[in-house]
């Protein structure tokens, strides 16, 4: 009953006006910013380690791996899956869509937050979507602004945040040591806990409290180390099946760009189904794209604000990397090994996404599948990179969502510490709920607290544009 409640209300928010919202957002801004995610690629990956000069609190690079911390998490490994189970393999073509104009949408947001950022008097930076609702649209459309906030602590608490993450979490420490389930701690509502699901949810709910104690700097110094490292395992791991399977791979993305299209409810001739199947694809395509990457969403800009730079252009370069580093290249590789492990069961329709296996137990089986051997290292390496991915994007939103009650609270720091502690509880109550139902929550406030920020960005539009001609003029070489 509850998850009918929770997937009545995910239709509403992603219907059919919030996905034209957010594919015509990141149209926009392309034509705004003159096809930057095509024309200056090359320059924006060039610029990830390039020293950055002036006001701000962390260097470029830091700024990169604190958006990338909330971004690759369970999104990646998790929320892909969820989405071929839910959309079938052509949400992967409409994830693929929304992260290419996404790319251009994160450019716009991130350069505006910077734009219109504010220095604090103790030298801390605030910025986000609600100063570029407040400052770039008026004092008129502060309520917008304040929208976007409350939906932004929302989102950290109730979805993206918290118990999306330690659910993946749990989920992959007990499939890699207790599949099985054989060792119950204890029942709750029918459903039994494993004492691998307690044991890791109460050490990611201690290792989160300890970190998050310690506010950005801390956060940003995690990020730098582990995101970096866990990327390259999760990468090789993902390459080394692609490449045993090359051959497979032009089948697969046949089949992604077919069924993104209702091949199959065509052949059976039912148009209404066709129409269902298409729009299942484009929504839990875009949706967990959006989960994934954030393009949009208006997360990553309140990152890209403290860094230390006196051109807003150059480093919203830097920051829209971690739309194709994310979606165009790790979820990709999720994505089509999963393809290409059940691509006879898809092809023949027996394939059975009901069957129990779903989430963080689905990648490690498409995996091993093509991997072979017994599964279990595969199971374990999974389970690393999971971890790690989603321990730093609960720290990351942890950072967003304190950003958005800053601004709501004036800069309060008693309802920020107080949150902090809710934050923490979230954490711990994450592993307890279906896989189901925190991806439907997260799915949920994600859309409400996209929705106000691509109005923003259609607006300013004008704004974005006349700011990147301005950069590239002066800079013609960039």
């Amino acid at each position: 009953m509850f998850e009918h409640v929770l997937n009545s209300i995910d239709d509403v928010v992603w219907g059919i006006p919030t996905m034209v919202l957010i594919l015509a957002t990141g149209l926009a801004m392309t034509i705004a910013s003159r096809g930057v995610q095509f024309t200056k690629l090359g320059r924006a990956f060039r610029g990830i380690f390039r020293k950055t000069e002036g006001e701000g609190e962390l260097s470029g690079f830091a700024a990169l791996c604190t958006a990338l911390s909330a971004t690759i998490g369970t999104g990646n490994i998790v929320g892909v899956s969820t989405a071929i189970v839910a959309g079938g393999p052509g949400a992967l073509f409409w994830m693929w869509l929304a992260a290419i104009f996404g790319t251009a949408t994160k450019y716009a947001e991130c350069m505006l937050s910077i734009k219109y950022r504010e220095v604090k008097d103790d030298g801390h930076v605030l910025g986000g979507p609600f100063y570029t609702i407040e400052k770039g649209m008026g004092r008129k459309w502060k309520w917008l602004a304040v929208l976007f906030a409350v939906f932004g602590v929302l989102a950290g608490l109730l979805g993206i945040g918290t118990m999306t993450q330690i659910n993946g979490i749990t989920s992959a420490v007990n499939n890699a040591f207790d599949p099985s389930g054989e060792h119950v701690a204890f029942t709750l509502f029918g459903s039994s806990y494993t004492y691998a699901t307690v044991i890791s949810g109460l050490a990611v709910t201690l290792f989160t409290a300890l970190v998050v104690i310690g506010g950005l700097r801390r956060i940003s110094k995690v990020a730098e180390k582990v995101v970096p490292a866990m990327a390259i395992i999760y990468v090789f791991l993902g390459l080394s099946v692609l490449i045993m399977n090359a051959t497979k791979i032009p089948a697969a993305f046949v089949l992604i760009f077919k069924s993104a299209f209702g091949f199959r409810a065509v052949t059976a001739g039912a148009m209404g189904f066709v129409l269902k199947q298409i729009t299942d694809s484009m929504q839990k395509g875009i949706a967990r794209g959006i989960f994934s990457n954030e393009a949009g969403l208006g997360s990553a800009p309140i990152a890209a604000a403290p860094v230390q730079t006196k051109e807003p252009v150059e480093q919203a370069l830097v920051n829209m990397t971690g739309t194709v580093i994310d979606t165009l290249i790790v979820c990709t590789m999720t994505g089509l090994s999963i393809v290409i492990a059940f691509y006879g069961d898809i092809i023949s329709g027996t394939v059975d996404w009901n069957s129990g296996i779903q989430g963080a137990q689905l990648t490690s089986a498409a995996f091993t599948k093509v991997l072979g051997g017994d599964g279990h290292s595969v199971q374990f390496l999974l389970m690393l990179c999971l971890a790690f991915f989603a321990f730093t994007t609960i720290l990351g939103w942890d950072y967003y969502s304190e950003k958005c009650l800053e601004y709501l609270s004036n800069g309060n720091m008693k309802y920020v510490l107080a949150y902090r502690l809710l934050y923490v509880v979230f954490v711990a109550i994450g592993p307890y709920f279906t896989v189901n139902a925190v991806f439907t929550i997260a799915d949920i406030t994600n859309g409400l607290m996209a929705i106000p920020n691509c109005i923003s960005l259609l607006a300013m539009s004008g704004i974005v544009a006349h700011a990147t001609k301005d950069y590239f003029s002066r800079h013609p070489s960039a």
